[in-house]
């Protein structure tokens, strides 16, 4: 008797979709996906930092107490009733009723005064935000490129490597044959160990620099992803420090924010001294008894015998007194922060002029020579290595160089608020 013929349609589906989802699980991560550009990474600022988010919900949030300020008091509707019970001779008897209407006055000069204790916080709120959206753009420049200088590094570093493993391989050919001494060939096999550890620690650096410009964005930067970009032309010409202090004095915003903090300051003063006198409220209802109907309007008037706001008042003084300290020593931190990426500059900008006029070309040509030398006999391998190194720590100089200047510049464009263009209304 024939078996029937088993299906393996079926099992193979099965297997189809196992591999596609181990696939999917273990092969979407390695995916290269395109290389994020600098500007790319500024567009996703607006909707996924939580700083500039936090102050857009300050620029809300002042603007709903200016709405506050201006809102009039609501009135209060009071409605009663009972019954009536006559006494003496004549008098009636019967249900009563009464309504009474009130409205406290808001008087037209404490209105002011708390209506320009919110417009002082809209002033300070919007500078905050530029103050923050400048912050954030700053950090955001300044990782992208220590992304980039790390990975320069990472670069130089296999360059040394792929160097030091020819070397070794030369030397080892060399020993092999009787040409070199053993110690030659333990001392480029130490050299390329630690030319192996420094690369292996490069790479290091790398993620971490990518791990710390993704904490700005949250799920906004995937896990696994590459950046492209050079550093942009340094500036033409520098103002003098002198001007740079006048224009930062001028439009740094966190400035701005803090001189508005004082006027908020002193408008709140100026609130809570009007805020001394009676708030009037106005009544007027009806009664009705029985035999008897009645039209009232009264004002209440409270007396402020007992407390004449003498503590609210201090508060808001003593409040006045901390904003403007704080405005003096914000106008000392940003100065001092001024004058040294000023200095930063400066030094970063003379050095790599250095490196270009000549100094990074002749360590090029001191390892060519060394080299020459070493395969003449006219030098040892101790000098040949050195040579090597010394081209090397030239090369990451180099680089520090040219990227310390970059960080000197953005802290300037952010104390400079040249940035603010960029901003949206």
């Amino acid at each position: 008797m024939r078996r029937p013929r088993k299906c393996f349609y079926p099992l193979f589906i099965l297997r189809y979709f196992a591999v596609i989802f181990t696939l999917s699980i273990f092969g979407y991560g390695n995916l290269s996906a395109e290389p994020l550009t600098l500007l790319q990474v500024l567009n996703l600022l607006e909707a996924h930092n939580p700083s500039i988010a936090n102050a857009n919900a300050r620029q809300d949030l002042a603007q709903a107490a200016l709405v506050t300020s201006r809102a009039y008091p609501n009135p209060e509707l009071e409605i009663g009733g009972g019954s009536s019970t006559g006494i003496g001779a004549g008098a009636l008897n019967g249900s009563n009723q009464q309504v009474i209407m009130s409205q406290p006055l808001d008087l037209p000069f404490v209105r002011e005064a708390r209506s320009k204790v919110a417009e002082a916080g809209i002033i300070s709120a919007d500078e905050a935000n530029r103050h923050v959206w400048l912050t954030v753009r700053s950090q955001v420049r300044l990782a992208f490129y220590e992304i980039l200088r790390r990975q320069a590094e990472l670069q130089i570093s296999k360059d040394n490597e792929q160097l030091l493993t020819q070397i070794r391989d030369k030397i080892k050919l060399k020993v092999e044959v009787g040409e070199a001494p053993r110690y030659e060939q333990v001392k480029s096999e130490a050299e390329l160990l630690n030319a192996l550890k420094l690369r292996e620690s490069a790479e290091t650096q790398v993620e971490d620099a990518k791990s710390a410009l993704r904490t700005m964005f949250g799920k906004a930067l995937p896990h696994q992803y590459e950046t492209i970009g050079e550093l942009p032309a340094p500036l033409v010409s520098l103002p003098t420090l002198e001007n740079l202090r006048e224009e930062v004095l001028d439009k740094q915003p966190v400035l701005q924010q803090v001189r508005a903090d004082v006027q908020m300051a002193q408008a709140k003063v100026k609130f809570q001294q009007n805020l001394r006198y009676p708030q009037p409220t106005l009544k007027a209802g009806a009664e009705r008894d029985p035999g008897l109907e009645q039209w009232r309007v009264n004002i209440v008037i409270p007396l402020p015998l007992w407390n004449q706001r003498q503590g609210p008042i201090g508060e808001a003084a003593a409040e006045l007194k901390q904003a403007e300290a704080l405005a003096n020593q914000q106008e000392y931190l940003v100065i001092r922060e001024l004058e040294n990426a000023y200095n930063r500059y400066h030094i970063a900008n003379r050095q790599v002029e250095i490196f270009d006029a000549g100094l990074l070309k002749e360590a090029e040509t001191v390892l060519k020579v060394a080299e020459a030398a070493y395969r003449l006999g006219e030098r040892g391998i101790l000098d040949y290595l050195d040579a090597q190194r010394t081209y090397r720590s030239v090369r990451n100089d180099y680089l520090n160089a040219q990227f310390d200047r970059q960080a000197a510049q953005i802290i300037l464009d952010r104390l400079r608020a040249t940035d603010l263009e960029n901003l949206k209304s």
